[in-house]
Formats: C-alpha cells, structure tokens, sequence
C-alpha cells in the first residue's frame, strides 16, 4: 500500500510521489524537475514531505539525479547553498565536504569529518574511500546546520544522506553504456527480480573506465604514458525479506574497487625570495642543497598544463564493502528499526608530490580500516497525533591504520611514518515534536555521546644526512596504551519552533548543538625529550586535540506560491563555534600536519532555494547563499592573530541554477534539454596568514582559489521505442566554459622550499550516453 501525494498542483509542479509504507524510506519522483521540491525525506528518521521538515535541507530526486548522470558525492559541486564538495588534494576517492564555513582539511585516517555522510543509513566514517559510485540512487538529502541530537559525532556542519532505491518485487531494470572524450566509458546496469513468497531482490552496479588527462613526456616507473586516469566498479545486491505483515527485512551488500593514477600534482612554484630556506631558488645560498641536483625552479608553470613529466610510479587504489541488515516492526503506532552495519576499506596511494621530472618527494599512504555499528531507533505518534517521537541508541567502534613511507631527494631523505587508532562510542537520543495548536510546533531533541580513542605511532628516520642520521634511527615506538586513551562526552540538545502561516508558508525558528569529535594527531612529528607527564615526548600524542563545538541559531522559511508552481525556502544563521581544529600543513621532517585548537569564530549566512515551473515544459531550480565568516580568537604562538588568518575552503557566495526544458512530447517519445551552471566565488584552502611577513611564511594568498563557474549541458531524447523497449538518447557537454583555475592545493611552505602544488577540475569533455529500460 501506498501513501499518495495527489494535490494536482503539486503534481503539475513535481509528479507524482509515492511512500512505501512498509519501509517509509523511499521517494519516487517521475519528472526531472523535483531539484528541491516536494519530495519525502528520512532526515529526521521518519518519512516526511521536504517541506515540512524544519531544517535548511537539499533534497535531490532521482529524475533529477539521472537527468545531471550524478552517481557520487564528487558530482555535486555547490548544487546546495553554501555547500562545495570537493575531492581532497592528490585524490580522486577522499571527499572534502564544505558546509556554512566547516570543513575538514587533513584527509589522514586519524582525522574525523566535519560533515556525516551516511548511506541507507549506515555511517560512513572516514573521508578516505567515501567517493564511490552508485548506480540506483533514489534520493540524496544535503542537511545544513549542526545535526549532533539526530546524527550525532562529525556531524558539526550537516550531514549528507545517500539513499538508494529498494527491490520493488517487480520484474525490471535498466541498461545504460556511455561514452566520452579521453576514451571514457561507463556501463550501468540495473536489474529489479520479480517477488518469489516473502522475498525480493535487486542487483545494480557500474563499471568506469578513462584515459588519463595529463599525457607524460616519458613513462612513468610502471611504464604508462598518461596519468590522472579512472577504472573503477561498483556493485549492490539488495534483498527484502517480508517476513510478517509488520515486518521487513532488508540486507544489502556494497561493493566498490578501483585502482587508477591520481589527480596530476602540478608544480605551480617554488619560493623565489632569496631567503636561505628556499633551496629551490638560484639566488638562495641553500640552492645547492637541492636545487642544483633537483632544480625544480625550472619546471613550476603557474598555468594548467596537460603534457607533464614525473619520475615516480604513481596510483590510487581503494576497496571498499559493506554489509547493513535493516530490521523494521510496525508496532501500532510506532515503528521499530535496528540498523546493524559492518564496513572495511583498504586504500593506497603513491604520489609524486614535486609534480616534476626529478625525484623530490614521494609519499605513500596505505590504509586499512573496519567499522561496526548498531542503531536502534524507535520512531511513532501519540496523543492523537499530537505527538511525534524519535527513540533511538547508538554504538559505533573502529580502528585504523595508515602505513606512510616517504622518500626526498631520491632517497637523500627517507622516513617510516605508521600510525593507528582505535575508537568506541555510544549514543542515546531523544526527539518530540508536539503540536502546541494546530499551526505551532515545538520540537526539543538532545544526543549524549560518550566516545574512547586510542593512538599508535611509529616514526624511524633511516637516512637523514642533514640531521646527522646516517642509519636507522627509531624516534617513536608506540603501541596502543603506551599514551593514556583519550575520553570525550558531548551533550547536543536542539530547539525548534515551527509555525504554518498558512497551508503554503511554514517559518521555523531553530538552536542546535553539534561536535566534531576530538583526538591525537597520528602523524605527528613533533618529538622531544619524555618526561613524566609526556613519556613519549610527544607532546601532540600526550595532550589530544578537544572536540570541535558549534551553537547554531537557524530561522527559515519554505513557500509555496502560485498554485504550486513556484518553491522559495530562505534560511538565515548564525553559527558560534569553539575550539576550532584547523590543520596545518609542515614539511619539516616528514609531510605532516600540526593540529591546534586555535579558534573561536562566528560565521553567519543567508542562503535562498528556489523551484519554478512558469509552463509546464520548463523548470527551473536555482540558489544562493551568501557566507560571512569571522575569528573572534585565533592563537597562534600565544598570540591572537584573529585578524590575519584565512577560513579555509568558506566562499563567500556560491549560487546554482537549473533547467529543465521539455522541448517537445509525443508517441515518439520526449525530447528534453537540461543546463547547470554552479558558481563559487574566491576562497582560501588552508588558514594561512592573510598578510606576511609571519613565523610560518605560508600566506593563504598563495594557495587562494579564484573560484570557478561550471556549466553543464544535456540533451535527452527519452521513452523512445526501440524493439520493443522504451530507450534513452543523451549527448553532453561538462565544463562547458572549460575551466581551469586550480580548485585545491598543497602548500608545502618553508619548510621544504616553498613548493605550491594546484589540482584542477577536469577540462572540457564531451559524451554520448545509450540506455534502455525493460
């Protein structure tokens, strides 16, 4: 049975919208045009029209995901307000998720995310192997703000909601073959099997496979010509299994592989300052020390390239899989869910982290890592439905490990860099919403979690000829235990009023609490002498870094005017964090970071979304969001330098716009044409000094983005019969405009000569896409 949206207007505007009840985590959209319209979301663990839920919240259909050929996190760009997904530096598998200001920088195994990414509701943890394919989404929830009552840990800035599509018990599926400049070629594959007693079932999967963009003056130490190249697979098996009338069932498998070249790192420049650490620069009496043997003065070009030389054997391979047994009870009016996750990645990469000809720095990071987690949540209605409750317990443990070799200066210098980490945590959680009268809600929710995180580290230097390290010298052997484990407890509450104006207008008024989870700085190079309170000397492994904290104040609106035809949600916000925990990048012995919690700061925004169906054939979907960040306390060396520091990765306006034209319709079937374009303004990527001189040397300037707009076309000749089955045809265009200021960096600074590394998003391409449904 099926609870049906029929309003006719709102039909007209984003067809049609079906809930299983059984599952209640499913939304059907039939037409392209549902960006952000009316569709059922699960943000607050029951199923709800978007626009009844009082939070700032993207909801992204599955026409609309299909039509833009958006099967990952990484395709998203800033879709969303003030939202900018990104892949890390150097990598085409660990995400970089930006919401209102919040960002995590360091992509180490050890660090924890500022944005919860889940997938059917199963937390994904690391931002390592978090970008992977999907071939069946049915939906993706962008939730803005701090979500810590309903998602709890590192979900400080939202949370993002990966949900795919369910068996249906009837027999169907699809067929889709792509293909694209640079010789890219996808395939698709769904396959839906018709019900057989209490079970049904659906396999999915893809398989990507491209060229790489940079072509190598030379080969490469595995002999290939190209770098900056895809082949990676994905599949999913989904099975349901109604075992009563009140009763499912779900289990899924997920699996995904690849193994490619990463992103180019292009050299853009080296210090050329005459300063004695420059040893890059001819002018610097240090420039024998490296430049002489290694002169990378001569091959740093500020300009996108697409023909580079490299002399170190580079890839990135990721494998990750997962299991989720979902176990739902109607109860009444409530509803039982238990949600029991286990999920394992293995993940490597080498990089040539000189992005040039000579062998300066080469890096290599091996992971392996394991998670375990077990949700129950008891969601329903009381008092007549005045009432409605979220119940839920959560218990999370993982562990982590990163084996990290470096070489510089073709073995001049050549380090062992391992480090682990244990965590265990469990939650309680409470939500109530109650209807005060018939127009005004009151919600009040809290989450406490407690967490335990344990820390291994083991650093050796086997030659270092300018410290005197001319064999194997062991600077830290720590095994877990060896430094006391850390403890953390965070209480999140959350407030909500809600009021409907009208049947059209909602306004909310919202506080929330969110935490980013603290730790210890797994690759921390930073030893001295023990002593009794620091027997390892450690002094980043001995004092861990505190969770981040933010109180959130959010007022909104959501309308709905013209009969349907036109969506505005608007939400302004405040959000005032402490102890921030910013990341900064040192090359002094080893790529390493140094963890501080450094920073208070307030930053504020107003973001507006917008749906619009003037005629029937054309739909438009457009935001902006406007960001103002500011330092209240930066400490830096004792001192406050709130006033010169950047906020990483926080453009100050990012803005979307969406078409959907349906060009022409009849037997034969439909003929659409789709365009995006999605704008970000400057930003800075590390929280750098704003103005030099500084102790460090490392202005943000340096390793600014200028922003960038993309513009993507398509165009779609859909449901035309082809023997027998309905058959689609598309041809596009990404990065129309082509594109090509640096969208991420790596500033190595002083330490290491000043070397500045620019990561590009992909040039200009073109593609035909086949596909079938039956």
């Amino acid at each position: 049975m099926k609870a049906l949206f029929t309003t006719a207007s709102v039909c007209a505007l984003v067809g049609g919208l079906a809930v299983p009840a059984a599952a209640q985590d499913t939304a059907e959209v039939e037409d392209a045009s549902d960006g952000i319209g009316l569709i059922v979301v699960t943000a607050q663990k029951r199923a709800e029209n978007v626009q009844d839920v009082p939070i700032a919240i993207t909801a992204l259909g599955s026409q609309f995901l299909a039509t833009r050929g958006i099967d990952s996190i990484d395709d998203l760009g800033t879709v969303a307000p003030n939202v900018k997904f990104e892949r890390a530096p150097a990598s085409k598998t660990i995400s970089q998720i930006a919401i209102r200001g919040s960002v995590t920088i360091n992509p180490a195994i050890t660090w924890e995310p500022a944005v919860g990414l889940y997938l059917d509701g199963v937390y994904i943890a690391k931002a390592q192997g978090s970008i992977f394919d999907i071939a069946d989404l049915e939906r993706v929830e962008i939730l803005r703000g701090p979500q810590g009552t309903l998602y709890g840990r590192n979900a400080l800035a939202g949370a993002v909601n990966l949900v795919t599509k369910k068996p249906s018990g009837e027999a169907g599926g699809m067929a889709e073959i792509t293909y694209g400049s640079f010789n890219e070629v996808r395939l698709r594959g769904v396959l839906d099997l018709p019900q057989m007693g209490a079970f049904s079932a659906k396999v999915s999967g893809q398989y990507r496979t491209r060229d790489g963009l940079i072509e190598l003056t030379a080969p490469d130490g595995r002999g290939r010509n190209r770098t900056d190249s895809i082949d990676s697979g994905s599949f999913m098996v989904q099975l349901r299994a109604e075992i009563a009338d009140n009763v499912t069932a779900d289990y899924t498998y997920d699996y995904s592989k690849s193994n490619q070249t990463p992103p180019f790192s292009q050299l853009l420049r080296v210090n050329r300052n005459g300063d004695p650490r420059d040893i890059f620069d001819p002018g610097s009496p240090r420039y024998a020390f490296g430049g002489a043997f290694f002169p990378l003065d001569t091959v740093a070009n500020p300009d996108r390239v697409t023909r580079a030389a490299i002399d170190a054997p580079v890839y990135e391979r990721s494998r990750s899989y997962g299991h989720a047994l979902t176990l739902t009870a109607g109860l009444g009016d409530a509803e039982l869910k238990s949600i029991t996750a286990y999920r394992d990645l293995a993940w490597a990469d080498g990089l040539d982290l000189d992005g040039s000809p000579f062998p300066v720095a080469f890096t290599q990071r091996i992971s392996d890592y394991r998670a375990f987690s077990q949700e129950l949540q008891l969601t329903g209605t009381a008092f007549g439905d005045r009432l409605a409750y979220v119940l839920g317990a959560f218990y999370f443990d993982e562990k982590a490990e990163t084996v990290n070799p470096q070489t510089y200066f073709g073995g001049g210098v050549d380090l062992d860099s391992n480090y682990g980490s244990n965590t265990e945590a469990w939650a309680i959680y409470a939500q109530l919403d109650y209807d005060l009268t018939e127009r005004l809600k009151l919600t009040l929710g809290a989450r406490y979690t407690e967490e335990t995180k344990d820390i291994s580290r083991f650093f050796r230097v086997n030659f270092d000829p300018a410290n005197g390290i001319f064999s194997p010298l062991v600077i830290a052997d720590l095994a877990y235990g060896d430094i006391p484990a850390a403890t953390f407890t965070d209480f999140s509450p959350t407030v909500t009023l809600s009021y409907a104006a009208s049947d059209t207008i909602n306004l909310y008024a919202r506080f929330a609490q969110g935490f980013k989870s603290g730790g210890f700085n797994g690759e921390s190079n930073v030893f001295a002498a023990p002593t009794a309170d620091c027997p390892s000397g450690a002094l980043e492994l001995c004092q861990p870094y505190l969770p981040e904290q933010v109180d959130s104040y959010e007022f909104g609106i959501k309308s709905r005017f013209l009969d349907d035809r036109l969506i505005i949600n608007l939400a302004a916000f405040r959000n005032d964090s402490t102890d921030m925990q910013l990341s900064v990048f040192t090359a002094t012995t080893g790529a390493a970071s140094v963890i501080q919690n450094a920073a208070a700061a307030r930053i504020q925004g107003l973001e507006i979304e917008t749906v619009l169906r003037p005629v029937d054939a054309l739909t438009i979907n457009a935001s902006l969001a406007l960001l103002d960040p500011e330092y209240k306390r930066f400490i830096d060396g004792g001192v406050d330098v709130s006033n010169n520091r950047a906020f990483p990765h926080a453009p100050r306006t990012t803005a979307s716009i969406g078409t959907d034209w349906k060009v022409a319709e009849g037997d034969w079937g439909r003929f659409n044409i789709y365009a995006d374009l999605n704008y970000s303004s400057k930003y800075f990527t590390f929280p750098y000094a704003l103005t030099g001189p500084t102790a460090s040397d490392q202005v943000a300037g340096s390793s600014q983005s200028p922003g960038r707009t993309i513009v993507n076309l398509r165009a779609t000749l859909a449901e035309f019969p082809l023997g027998g089955i309905e058959a689609d045809l598309s041809v596009f265009v990404r990065n129309l405009t082509k594109e090509d200021a640096p969208s991420n960096f790596i500033d190595f600074g002083p330490g290491f000569g000043g070397i500045l590394l620019g990561y590009f998003p992909d040039p200009r391409t073109f593609g035909v896409t086949l596909g079938a449904r039956f």
